[in-house]
């Protein structure tokens, strides 16, 4: 039975084993401190969710450069003065039974230069509304960010984490020189799709060479354009899975906002099913987009994937693992009181912060 399915063990490639196949997807929580390091708030929201049943916890998109932080609140892994923070949290999520995954990031023009206290820097000069002009990348600014993923992925390892997520989805810094529109290069770092996957290929590589082999890698791409992740085509995307495969990833997590639509460009076809016959069974495949019952990540491993990444569903329901084997149980939906959300493990920032979700906060 597909219930089974989710509740039972999902082994990656390298031989760790997840104890089911429920994810908490990366969120921004705004939680950490100032200056990148772990607050309680923080590490008391990851944990509730750790102890709900949640077999991998993976942290809010995390900066491997000061260059690179995008907001406020934004856990870093920048620096060695960070570890104390980093392996409080991975020993936390071990002991609560979970795999711990950072999820790496640079925010490229998305950036924020009043944090960085610099200008912003990306593929190439593009403009976009609301946002500073960045300057194109230099070679010593491409080459310097691939040895800072590098040297992240080595601090989480050094933390006690079971890995790290490169983040290539959502329109930042990776998923900038993925998009046809965001990348206008004419060098070896843009133009063909080969040359546009180079960065995110060449730290992909710069990470698995760095970290043992147990040590879990794996890549968040966003299959097609929604929303600040502009400039993608789903063939492209299904080639480059297979690629990354190659290059050492052990899972990739797709980003598709809403599970139970189909590709665009390819209406009466799934994304999942286009991946999961482009990489086989060489790696596992991770799908996050609107999951709220079971009958909704049931349909998602029915059309390929082997886990399924819960966001809002997570917030409402810290405990949603280990109440799905009831076939009758209906998760709480929004909107939640400010009690509610506290209760659930929320800060006062992350709560105000959820104002910005239609409907999602009650008072």
């Amino acid at each position: 039975m597909l219930t089974t399915s989710l509740l039972t063990p999902l082994r990656f490639p390298n031989g760790v084993t997840a104890k089911n196949r429920a994810w908490l997807a990366p969120m921004t929580n705004l939680q950490s401190h100032d200056d990148g390091s772990l607050s309680d708030d923080e590490l008391r929201w990851l944990t509730l969710r750790a102890r709900g049943g949640f077999a991998v916890v993976e942290t809010c998109a995390a900066h491997v450069a000061e260059d690179g932080q995008a907001w406020r609140g934004e856990l870093g892994v920048f620096a060695d003065r960070l570890l104390p923070g980093l392996a409080r949290l991975a020993g936390t999520l071990a002991d609560c039974g979970a795999l711990g995954i950072v999820q790496l990031f640079h925010g490229g023009l998305r950036a924020d230069p009043q944090l960085t206290g610099g200008t912003t820097w990306s593929a190439s000069a593009t403009e976009e509304s609301g946002l500073s002009v960045p300057r194109p990348a230099t070679e010593g600014d491409i080459r310097g960010v691939i040895g800072r993923f590098r040297d992240a992925a080595v601090r989480a390892h050094s933390a006690g984490f079971a890995g790290v997520e490169l983040h290539g989805a959502h329109g930042y810094l990776l998923g900038q020189f993925l998009s046809g529109t965001q990348n206008r290069r004419t060098d070896e770092w843009g133009g063909s799709w080969e040359n546009r996957a180079r960065l995110l290929r060449a730290t992909l590589r710069a990470v698995r060479s760095a970290v043992p082999g147990s040590f879990l890698v794996g890549v968040r791409l966003s299959p097609e354009d929604r929303g600040q992740a502009q400039g993608l085509d789903i063939d492209d995307n299904v080639v480059l899975s297979r690629w990354l495969v190659d290059d050492g990833a052990d899972f990739i997590h797709l980003s598709l906002w809403d599970g139970a639509n189909k590709s665009t460009k390819h209406p009466d076809i799934h994304p999942l099913s286009l991946f999961r016959k482009a990489v086989g069974d060489r790696v596992v495949l991770v799908a996050a987009g609107n999951v709220w019952t079971r009958a909704d990540a049931e349909a998602l491993l029915r059309q390929g994937a082997d886990a399924v990444a819960l966001g809002r569903a997570a917030i409402a329901n810290p405990d949603w693992p280990l109440h799905i084997a009831d076939a009758t149980w209906e998760p709480r939906r929004p909107p939640l009181t400010h009690a509610e959300l506290r209760d659930r493990g929320l800060s006062e920032g992350f709560v105000g912060y959820m104002r910005r979700w239609k409907d999602f906060v009650a008072d």
